[in-house]
């Protein structure tokens, strides 16, 4: 059984003198021969996230927190090597089994998971993804990012409890408009509450201002949500706002990592559900100690999967397959984002506080279950 456990701090009564530092995580320097020397003591850990190009600032953010986890918990059973998924995710990919790694954290993207998992699934390596893409998630692929669905009905579930009973929603074109447009009509009906009407639009100016228009005549609503970033929310909520009675309005786990939510008065009162802040300071602190550089908001993905990683290593004898099922045996685990817990389809459940906007920045309304039952 797993219990939850925040395994990424030594604790301050423990008197002992710490275990040696395990190596820092870089990426390997090319080989000769093409492969790593064989570690007896350790089981080999891959991080495929990028190093180059567009995203490596991100990739690069979340590789620190993975060593900083690894670093803050002396895991000495396992050692990490980094793979850069922007020269191809499927050749990442096969370098990362030649050179004997048993699981594979990262990739980022959604279309590098689905180019490194049938890669991993022939070898029985799983595979614990930085995306929030549920559709890549199953046979041996574990998704860690936010669920945009679990914050949607998070925050309908608290608005409902608020007596909000009728619902909006503006949604971009997209993938992720489509879907988060299915999750609040998921979460209304589960809520029993009503949804009034919901449109779509390009990221316009115009198209943006005729979709609240439209939504604005298809009846009265008590909130909205849209399901954008706080750049475009604070567009919408202009057109939104002049609704009489002025509805309340609610967004997605994208406001997160968003500092510019209390920029305008727009969005003051707005509601979104999100992994706690609580334990962010904290890392965020040690983070720029050790880097001189502040992490990226999902930095602490690569934290969280590296702590369930020396978690489960204790049960990792060496050279044997990582034992996948513990990912979804117990009550999760814990860390930076809160506790977390794999299901059946490899998407991490969590628990998600709820934070209202306001004039200095965000508060919680509504804390975070600790754990599940």
């Amino acid at each position: 059984m797993i219990g939850l456990a925040m395994a990424g701090c030594v604790p301050r009564s423990r008197p002992a003198p710490p275990p040696p530092p395990p190596t820092e995580i870089v990426p390997e320097a090319p080989r000769p021969n093409g492969r790593l020397p064989a570690d007896e003591t350790r089981n080999r850990v891959a991080v495929l996230v990028p190093l180059s190009g567009p995203n490596a600032g991100l990739g690069q953010s979340l590789l620190n927190a993975a060593n900083l986890a690894l670093l803050d918990t002396g895991g000495q059973r396992i050692r990490i090597t980094a793979y850069d998924t922007a020269r191809g995710a499927a050749a990442a990919a096969r370098e990362a089994i030649e050179d004997g790694n048993g699981l594979f954290l990262g990739p980022l993207l959604a279309e590098d998971v689905r180019a490194v998992a049938a890669i991993a699934r022939a070898e029985d390596i799983p595979v614990i993804a930085f995306s929030n893409d549920v559709s890549v998630a199953g046979d041996g692929v574990y998704v860690i990012g936010v669920n945009p669905a679990q914050s949607i009905d998070r925050v309908v579930a608290y608005a409902v409890s608020r007596g909000v009973r009728r619902f909006g929603g503006l949604t971009p074109t997209g993938t992720y408009g489509q879907r988060a447009g299915q999750a609040l009509t998921a979460a209304v009906e589960g809520a029993r509450g009503s949804l009034v009407g919901m449109e779509s639009y390009s990221r316009t100016a115009a198209d943006m201002r005729a979709a609240a228009g439209r939504l604005g005549a298809a009846g009265r609503y008590d909130a909205v949500l849209i399901a954008d970033g706080a750049q475009v929310a604070l567009q919408l909520a202009t057109t939104v706002r002049q609704a009489s009675p002025q509805p309340r309005l609610f967004g997605t786990e994208l406001w997160a990592s968003e500092g510019n939510l209390s920029a305008g008065p727009g969005l003051r009162g707005a509601w979104f559900a999100a992994p706690s802040d609580g334990n962010f300071g904290p890392f965020r602190t040690r983070y720029r100690a050790r880097y001189n550089a502040a992490p990226f908001r999902l930095a602490s993905m690569g934290y969280d999967a590296v702590l369930l990683t020396v978690r489960v290593a204790a049960d990792w004898p060496v050279g044997r397959r990582f034992p996948a099922r513990a990912l979804r045996e117990g009550t999760g685990f814990a860390g930076v984002d809160g506790a977390f817990r794999f299901g059946r389809d490899g998407v991490a459940e969590r628990a998600l506080e709820v934070r209202e906007v306001g004039a200095a920045g965000t508060t919680v309304v509504s804390p975070a279950p600790r754990g599940f039952e």
